[in-house]
Formats: C-alpha cells, sequence, structure tokens
C-alpha cells in the first residue's frame, strides 16, 4: 500500500490516514474474542496502522488493560500513537457520571497511565463535555498535564464549535473526535468548520455506521444479546428497513469498484479530508483481522465526482437517532 499519513494538528505527530478503534474488543459489542483480537492489534501493525484509540471507560477500564499488555512488549509502544479518553466516569454499579474537574482529569490521567503501562499518553480526549465545569478549566488541568510530560497532545470529542474554541483558546487542539460517516454529517454545521478555523484534526468515529454501512446485517433484532445496538432507533424495526433501502448506491459503487460497501463507506470518509482542507481520519473498530485488512484497504480506494454526488443525498434520508436520548450525544448545546 501506498502509506498516506495525516498531521494531527499544527504541531502534532504523523499518523497513517485511518487508525483503529479499539472499543469492540472490549465493550458494548458482542462476539469479541481475546486472542483475535490481540491478533488484529498485530497485524495492524503490520500493516502500518499508528493511530490506537481507547478510553477508560471501554470496559470499563480493560480495554486500555489490553492495549497495556500488547504495547508492553518489544518496540510496539514506540511505534504506536496512542489516545486514550477520560471524563465518563463508571461506578462500580455501572453508573454514569460526567466528569471535568481539575481533580478529576489528574486522577483519571494517572489510572490511565498505569493500565496503559506507559510514561505518556500520545492524545488526551475530554471524552464528554462536564457543563457543570467551564470548558476552560478542564482543558487548563489536561495542559498542566502537557506541562507535566504526562501527555503530549490534547484532544476533545463530542464538542460544539462553540466549545472547541475556547478550550483553542487555552491551549492548542491537536483532535476532535465526532461521529461521522454517510450516515451521520450533522457534525458539518460549525463543528468541522472550527477544527479547520483552530487547525486540528477531525478523528471520525463510527465511519462505518456501526457497522450498519458494511451491509453485514441489517437489523438490529439479528444482533447477538448484549450488543448496545439492539437499542439504536436507526437499526430497530421499520428505521433500519428504511435504512437498508437508501444504501443502494454504496452497494452500485462498490461493485463498480470489486469493493465492499464497507470500503465505500470509508473512502467517502477519507475523500472528506479534500473536500473540507483539514486532516480527517476515521478510526474503524473491528475485532478480526480480515475486516481490519479489508478497512486499511480502502485508504486506497478513490471515488469519483459522480460517485460523490450520488452518495451525496444518503444522510438526509436516515430514519431515526443515533441514540434512544439524543441529549447523550451533547450536539444540542450552544
Amino acid at each position: 500500500m501506498t502509506m498516506t499519513t495525516l498531521k494531527l494538528g499544527n504541531d502534532g505527530p504523523e499518523v497513517f490516514a485511518q487508525g483503529l478503534g479499539c472499543m469492540g474488543m472490549s465493550a458494548f459489542y458482542a462476539g469479541a474474542e481475546h486472542n483475535e483480537s490481540v491478533a488484529t492489534l498485530e497485524r495492524a501493525l503490520d500493516l502500518g496502522v499508528t493511530l490506537f484509540d481507547t478510553s477508560d471507560m471501554y470496559g470499563p477500564h480493560t480495554n486500555e488493560e489490553l492495549l497495556g499488555a500488547f504495547l508492553a512488549e518489544g518496540d510496539r509502544r514506540e511505534r504506536v500513537t496512542l489516545a486514550t479518553k477520560f471524563a465518563i466516569n463508571v461506578s462500580p454499579e455501572g453508573e454514569r457520571e460526567i466528569r471535568g474537574d481539575a481533580a478529576y482529569v489528574k486522577q483519571a490521567a494517572e489510572a490511565s497511565l498505569r493500565r496503559l503501562r506507559t510514561d505518556v499518553i500520545d492524545l488526551y480526549y475530554m471524552h464528554r463535555r462536564d457543563v457543570r465545569v467551564p470548558i476552560e478549566e478542564t482543558v487548563g488541568a489536561m495542559a498542566e498535564l502537557v506541562r507535566e510530560g504526562k501527555v503530549r497532545h490534547l484532544g476533545l470529542s463530542e464538542v460544539t464549535a462553540k466549545e472547541l474554541h475556547a478550550a483553542a483558546a487555552v491551549h492548542p487542539i491537536a483532535a476532535v473526535q465526532s461521529e461521522w460517516s454517510l450516515f451521520t454529517r450533522d457534525i458539518e454545521g460549525t463543528v468541522v468548520p472550527a477544527v479547520r478555523e483552530v487547525g486540528a484534526a477531525l478523528v471520525a468515529y463510527s465511519p462505518l455506521g456501526r457497522g450498519f454501512l458494511t451491509g453485514a446485517w441489517a437489523a438490529a433484532e439479528t444482533l447477538p444479546e448484549g450488543d448496545f445496538r439492539r437499542f439504536q432507533p436507526r437499526f430497530t424495526g421499520d428505521n433500519a428497513a428504511a435504512n437498508t433501502a437508501i444504501l443502494e448506491p454504496v452497494r452500485t459503487i462498490a461493485a463498480a469498484h470489486g469493493a465492499t460497501p464497507a470500503q465505500v463507506a470509508l473512502a467517502w470518509v477519507h475523500s472528506r479530508t479534500a473536500a473540507w482542507g483539514t486532516s480527517v481520519i476515521p478510526i474503524p473498530g473491528t475485532t478480526k483481522r480480515h475486516r481490519l485488512e479489508e478497512n486499511v484497504a480502502a485508504a486506497e480506494l478513490a471515488l469519483t465526482d459522480a460517485e460523490l454526488a450520488a452518495l451525496e443525498p444518503i444522510a438526509a434520508q436516515v430514519s431515526g437517532d443515533r441514540y434512544p436520548d439524543m441529549a447523550a450525544t451533547f450536539n444540542d448545546r450552544d
């Protein structure tokens, strides 16, 4: 493959144009198997994938522990740009609380460093905004971690344009992580322009629409018990049937290229770098080597202007919200 790299922010590291979302190896999706997950991480390194993405709430904690054990061997840690997140505090009873106070930022970072078995986190994200705390306080505490040498670069996840600008006034922001795919494009109104204005990269999570865009499944009812996608409105009932129907252009374009629908969906996200003039790095998640190989190959698939035009209407036709309670996304804040 031609190893295309993109930069995380104005002063951040160069990473392969597609990263690896590690969440599903430990949380939310059913069917992950430990040995295959580890083999998938190893294969990612072989293929030149350099951005590994996790969070302290995946598991909780077990995904960071999985990566920490994997990266502790040989020179693996040196080959990876390691990203993790804080702010969603999960109690032993499973209750979630969003925290962004300065004391918690420090506490969470220290715990992540221990679980990841590393001295420094390459990219440290605020996973969600604690609306009770000024974002300047949260980012100020994150910036202190940079000064202490415990974190190299800062990121934010699911923030508004206003919040991003306020944060960037405190410390440079290397990356903003938000859901972005053929199915989900609401960030294009204000967030993506703000990302470009502050000189950050956009890291796109769920670029495959939580697997729905791959065509591997067409209704949440067919997924195993315990898979959280069974409760997402756009994948259930009439919504699922309607959303399957609007993917015909994806299937047609895939057939024309001898590619898969997943590769077309990822190629569309990769095309956003040129469309918006800022680094856009999708981080599809998988727990299987053959799916990883399929995803990485999409970085070389170029879509024509006509094909991009055929894909353009899809997002506006999607039925159902991303989550049962859309307040969970925090995209409706001013």
